[in-house]
């Protein structure tokens, strides 16, 4: 079963994504604050964050949906 048609599968491309847009704005504001921009760096330092918290919850929710996946295999 591939990971698009496994209910979890999309779970973990969007926590990949946000990941990969924290990464970008963590630059950004590192890019900032050398510069001495220090409101731009916090503006990005703050946006990481946000999307840090939703890569993790989409990592949870496909953690949650692989157990589940695991338990109805299990009850076979």
């Amino acid at each position: 079963m591939s990971a698009k048609t496994h209910k979890g599968g999309s779970h973990h491309e969007t926590a990949a994504d946000h990941h990969e847009t924290a990464a970008h704005h963590h630059h950004e504001a590192a890019k900032h604050y050398e510069s001495g921009d220090h409101e731009k760096a916090g503006h990005h330092a703050h946006v990481a964050h946000a999307h840090g918290l939703h890569a993790a919850h989409h990592g949870q929710e496909a953690a949650k949906h692989h157990a589940e996946q695991h338990a109805e295999h299990d009850d076979d």
